[in-house]
């Protein structure tokens, strides 16, 4: 069981989001919170794998609540969930150590996948932001926020490619390789690969990556 701890102000949305979780079998909502700082305590009280955070709260905003979350619990997976699409969030929210970003607009079944990718260690963040966010890298303002990685695609192979085409999509590993009819553990190495030929760091690197080399095309 994957268990989910809710952190919004909006009572209403957190009902919702709160039955779609429920009615999977794999997960658990084990505490809710109506702000950051309830939501602060709230952690050290429950054992939870994922937390869903809201960015503008009263008493204690997103940011402030996922760097005091991410002090005593370095290892759980906080996704921010929020209506701001502002790149600026976005970058502060990735530097405090959030595993993705998602809009509350995006569909029940990428939340659904965004929540199983975060808890098996993976990064995601929602298609409308990444796209934002590649043209806000493309700035040379914004040059100092642009992911590591100089290298060529040539390095990587055909299947490598595939692989990184679908990692834009911010899908799992299980759904890229029922789409290329690899076995998962197969999409796992050619994941690594990517990581390690580009010199990036993250799932989410390499899907900005594929959009900014237009590879996310190729699909």
């Amino acid at each position: 069981m994957i268990r989910i701890l809710l952190i919004d102000d909006h009572t209403l949305f957190r009902s919702g989001v709160k039955a779609l979780l429920q009615r999977q079998p794999d997960f658990e909502v084990v505490g809710e919170a109506s702000d950051g700082l309830e939501g602060v305590k709230l952690v050290e009280q429950v054992e939870a794998d994922v937390v869903l955070l809201d960015v503008d709260m009263p008493s204690m905003n997103g940011h402030e609540a996922l760097a005091q979350i991410r002090e005593t619990h370095p290892d759980l997976a906080v996704l921010m969930l929020t209506v701001s699409e502002d790149c600026e969030t976005l970058s502060e929210c990735l530097k405090l150590g959030a595993r993705g970003y998602l809009l509350k607009k995006i569909d029940q079944d990428f939340l659904l996948r965004s929540i199983r990718s975060a808890y098996n260690g993976d990064s995601v963040i929602s298609p409308q932001m990444m796209t934002k966010f590649v043209s806000r890298l493309a700035d040379p303002d914004a040059g100092k926020t642009r992911p590591a990685g100089g290298q060529d695609p040539s390095v990587l192979t055909r299947r490598e490619r595939q692989t990184l085409a679908w990692l834009a999509r911010g899908v799992s590993n299980k759904e890229i390789a029922r789409a290329l009819d690899l076995a998962e553990s197969t999409v796992k190495v050619h994941v690594q690969s990517i990581l390690r030929k580009l010199n990036l760091s993250s799932r989410v690197q390499a899907a900005i990556y594929a959009i900014e080399h237009k590879i996310d095309k190729e699909l």
